[in-house]
C-alpha cells in the first residue's frame, strides 16, 4: 500500500495560531516521506500545511518556544491511535486528540476534540531515500 507521512524531525513549525478553541500549529515546510507498494525506495518532499485541533486548549503552564523552530519531535494522538515523529497524510478524525511537540527544550501541548491536517499546494520533491 503506498503511503505518505510527515517526518516530524526537522519539519519548521513557523507558528502556533490561537483562534477560539481552534489550535493549529503551522509548518512552513514539514517534510513528508512517500512509500509506494514494492519499492525499496522511498521519496523525500516538503509542502507547507497545518495540523488544526479543534476544540482545542493549549497548555497553559508550558510557556511555547520561539518560533519559527525546527521542530525535534513528539507524539500527535487521535483517539486510540499515538504517531510517534510522524503523521499520517492525510489525518482527519473526529473524538479525543492531543499532540506533544518537541522543539529544542520546549513542548507545545494540545488537547483537542478532533484534529485535521491542511496541507497548502502540492508537494515538491526533494530526493530518493535509497537502503543502506
Amino acid at each position: 500500500m503506498d503511503s505518505t507521512s510527515i517526518e516530524l524531525r526537522g519539519s519548521q513549525i513557523a507558528a502556533v495560531d490561537i483562534d477560539g478553541d481552534v489550535v493549529r500549529v503551522v509548518f512552513e515546510p514539514a517534510y513528508l516521506v512517500k512509500t509506494m507498494t514494492g519499492s525499496a525506495e522511498r521519496t523525500r518532499w516538503w509542502q507547507n500545511g497545518a495540523l488544526v485541533f479543534d476544540g482545542a486548549e493549549l497548555d497553559a503552564a508550558t510557556p511555547l518556544p520561539e518560533l519559527p523552530a525546527e521542530c525535534s519531535g513528539g507524539d500527535v494522538g487521535e483517539n486510540v491511535y499515538t504517531y510517534r515523529d510522524m503523521v499520517p497524510v492525510p489525518l482527519d478524525s473526529h473524538g479525543r486528540a492531543h499532540c506533544a511537540l518537541r522543539v529544542g527544550e520546549r513542548r507545545i501541548n494540545v488537547q483537542a476534540a478532533g484534529v485535521r491536517l491542511e496541507m497548502d499546494g502540492v508537494p515538491k520533491y526533494i530526493e530518493h531515500l535509497r537502503p543502506a
